[in-house]
């Protein structure tokens, strides 16, 4: 919670644009926890600092540009990303290879499913631009889909919190764990309609 409190300070005093620059942070990879950052936005609006509605979509708009950004570099430079040395410190070669084994199997899936896995998202979204399989509006629809989920349950939690820190801080604890769940449900469920897939491929081809 001290992260909490100290980004509330931040935002309370700057307002919307440094919640905005925050969440740009957080998609580029910087060890900022987007969740704890989309808290902190509601819990000042809940304070009196913004407006809850405004809140929400101005943490939609920096989620999804911080998410399209790294997409794009990856599309233009490729594993040639690797080379720099912070996305080499961020997504190290084995990881790479990792994570595009897993999208290779499960495709598109994954890039909705990385929004409630952190530490996933920025590496799945690099990746997913580094293929080349994916077009960018494609990209964007189902990340904004999975946003519109994500978002809003933060920045509303933070609202209604706002003057409960016991409250928020245990329910922040939960929604994390939830969202873990829902993450593990929807490889889950990716998985077992692909091996269907593959099963009935491989039925017609017999």
């Amino acid at each position: 919670m001290e992260l909490l409190e100290r980004l509330i300070g931040i935002f309370a005093e700057h307002g919307y644009a440094s919640v905005f620059i925050a969440l740009l942070l957080c998609g580029a990879g910087v060890p900022l926890p987007e969740d704890i950052t989309l808290v902190a936005g509601g819990v000042i609006a809940g304070l009196g600092y913004a407006n809850v509605h405004a809140m929400v979509g101005v943490t939609m708009v920096g989620v999804l540009l911080g998410d399209a950004s790294m997409f794009l570099l990856g599309h233009h430079f490729g594993a040639r990303i690797l080379r720099l040395r912070f996305f080499a410190w961020l997504l190290p070669p084995a990881r790479y290879a990792k994570v595009q084994l897993k999208f290779e199997r499960y495709g598109n899936r994954m890039m909705f499913v990385a929004r409630f896995l952190p530490g996933m998202r920025t590496a799945v979204f690099i990746t997913a631009g580094a293929t080349h399989r994916v077009s960018f509006w494609r990209f964007l629809l189902l990340d904004g889909l999975a946003a519109l989920i994500s978002v809003p349950l933060w920045v509303y939690l933070g609202y209604l919190g706002a003057d409960n820190r016991d409250w928020l801080a245990t329910w922040i604890h939960r929604g994390q764990g939830s969202l873990w769940i829902i993450g593990g449900a929807l490889i889950a469920i990716a998985a077992a309609l692909w091996w269907r897939h593959r099963r009935r491929q491989c039925d017609d081809r017999c």
